[in-house]
């Protein structure tokens, strides 16, 4: 009879370092550059790129780190909310206590005359930081902690600014230089011309990129449901993989149904939503076909896979609203992802040059790093350059 090794005494077992890993500290760092031209779309016109780094401390050693958010004029109200506010409920906190932790952080958005955004947003700095510093507790990329193995996101480009000449070469030139950089895919500006006007645009890019090539088109709330049906008619042979914020803010869910319904063209929004309910009003009402809700300005990762989960209860797409150091891993992470959507390194240099070892875009793709957490290192070089000082 082979004699039975001896149970191990639980109570004597060490706990393992993710669960007793409690948070120390929060750093913050913000940073500012200056775009090489101007970025304009419909209803916005941006001339820098802003961001805030967040790094949360341990008492193991392990950081969590990730950098959010283009808000310049937001970002010394967002600082000192992380430090007055958000870091000393968390302090002590322990690290694997994510959905703790985001209520804990949710109590700062309470205050009926404040302004939710800054507490959202410093909310999305901290929460992004905390998934990383899990991430690497347990030696896993995100992606594959959320359930999905795969490491490949297709992915599409925001661009098509306007622009004040040659704009129709300079879309073609636009989608060549995408190519180029290994991304098959354009999501140009609309909504700041005429249906007729922007519909050329939209066909420019369409020979320009081929059959093969992803185009959409985004209006930014920029048109009534008249001129946003009238639009989607022009370019209904043009195969746009999706129409986002097509309309005005102000009654957009319903209008978006109907332009939905009429326009034979996937509709997407959700960037403008500041929780996961904003989203399942979307959802009910049959206004899209795509969620682009944004982790950056909505919360953080953990409301974003919350939004992701309800979409698959309406067989909703996931799409993250730019912040591809985000971006391409939680879509890469739900069942639900679609799109990765990046930009060219002139519009997002934190992306390109931030991020150290960056990897490589290939054939319409980016494939995910497979290092712990959101996977990135910064380059300090970078980082000093672009820290803010003002």
């Amino acid at each position: 009879m082979t004699p039975q090794r001896p149970l191990p005494d639980s109570n004597a077992a060490k706990p393992l370092p993710v669960v007793d890993a409690r948070i120390e500290r929060i750093e913050t760092i913000p940073l500012k550059v200056k775009l090489d031209r101007p970025a304009a779309g419909a209803t916005l016109k941006l001339t820098h790129r802003c961001t805030i780094v967040t790094r949360v401390h341990t008492d193991v050693g392990v950081v969590g780190e990730c950098f959010n958010g283009n808000d310049d004029d937001l970002q010394a109200n967002i600082i000192r909310l992380i430090r007055d506010e958000l870091e000393p409920r968390l302090k002590g906190r322990t690290v694997a206590g994510l959905e703790e932790a985001w209520a804990a952080m949710r109590v700062s958005t309470d205050p009926f005359l404040r302004d939710r955004r800054v507490a959202l947003r410093a909310q999305s700095c901290v929460d992004s930081a905390l998934h990383d510093a899990v991430g690497k507790l347990l030696g896993l990329p995100l992606h594959v902690l959320w359930g999905r193995a795969g490491r490949q996101v297709q992915v599409a480009a925001l661009g098509g600014y306007y622009r004040e000449r040659d704009e129709l070469a300079g879309l073609a030139e636009e989608v060549a230089e995408l190519k180029a950089l290994g991304i098959h895919g354009l999501k140009l500006k609309v909504g700041g011309r005429t249906p007729r006007e922007d519909a050329e645009r939209v066909t420019t890019v369409r020979r320009a990129g081929g059959d093969g090539f992803i185009v959409a088109a985004d209006a930014n709330q920029g048109w009534t449901r008249e001129q946003a049906v009238d639009f989607a008619r022009r370019v209904a042979d043009l195969g746009l993989a999706w129409f986002e914020e097509p309309c005005k803010w102000d009654n957009d869910r319903r209008d978006m149904a109907l332009v939905r319904a009429h326009g034979g063209i996937p509709v997407s929004a959700g960037q403008s939503e500041l929780s996961r309910f904003g989203c399942r009003d979307l959802m009910l009402a049959e206004a899209i076909d795509i969620c682009n809700f944004d982790a950056s300005w909505g919360g953080g990762p953990t409301e974003w896979r919350r939004v992701a989960a309800l979409a698959s209860c309406f067989n909703v797409g996931m799409m993250q609203h730019i912040e591809p150091q985000i971006g391409l891993m939680l879509v890469g992470g739900a069942a639900t992802g679609r799109f990765g959507e990046v930009m060219l390194p002139w519009r997002d240099p934190f992306f390109y040059r931030l991020i150290a070892d960056q990897m490589p875009f290939r054939d319409g793709f980016y494939t995910l790093p497979d290092k712990p957490g959101w996977g990135m290192s910064f380059d300090a070089d970078y980082l000093a350059h672009a820290r803010r000082t003002d």
